[in-house]
């Protein structure tokens, strides 16, 4: 195992010309099998991600490399006394840089900021086949809760799914 990074690594939200480097992240085979957007795409994307109020992609950077990355959705609630719930989603660590120390402080970074909005709780989810990403989480003090479901949303997939009138 690598040793924790001598260096700072600070975290942030991401800037347009960072997302590039956030592509090089994803495309880790662990992650959507190495597959990622086009740069022009992902740029439109990230476009409307910064138009959500609490919804943004952050970096984690070191020695002048962007070496990590998350994303956190903040969402307001009127269950739970109307606390608001986070969602963390695709966090990655450039290969070069893990079991350092990056991922730890990327969800500090993330929990952090779960707690200054006040949330009750913080929520990811990771696939049953990365069992060193479930280790990883359970030794940061998250829990398995619950079950996580999930349908492909796409038109025409499933083919029975019912239809629901749009209002």
């Amino acid at each position: 195992m690598k040793k924790e990074t001598d260096s700072p690594v600070s975290c942030r939200k991401a800037a347009k010309e960072d997302i590039s480097e956030v592509l090089r992240l994803y495309a880790q085979p662990d992650l959507d099998s190495g597959k990622v957007l086009s740069l022009s795409n992902a740029e439109r994307h990230f476009e409307r991600i910064t138009g959500y109020p609490d919804y943004a992609i952050y970096i984690a950077s070191c020695e002048g490399k962007i070496v990590g990355t998350f994303a956190l959705l903040i969402m307001d609630n009127l269950a739970h006394m109307g606390s608001p719930s986070a969602i963390i989603e695709d966090v990655a660590v450039d290969p070069e840089w893990q079991g350092r120390g990056v991922g730890k402080l990327m969800m500090k970074y993330a929990l952090q900021i779960c707690g200054e909005k006040g949330c009750y709780k913080a929520v990811l989810s990771s696939n049953l086949m990365r069992e060193r990403a479930h280790a990883f989480y359970e030794a940061l003090g998250f829990e398995r809760h619950g079950y996580s479901y999930r349908i492909n949303a796409q038109p025409g997939s499933p083919p029975d799914a019912p239809q629901v009138a749009h209002r």
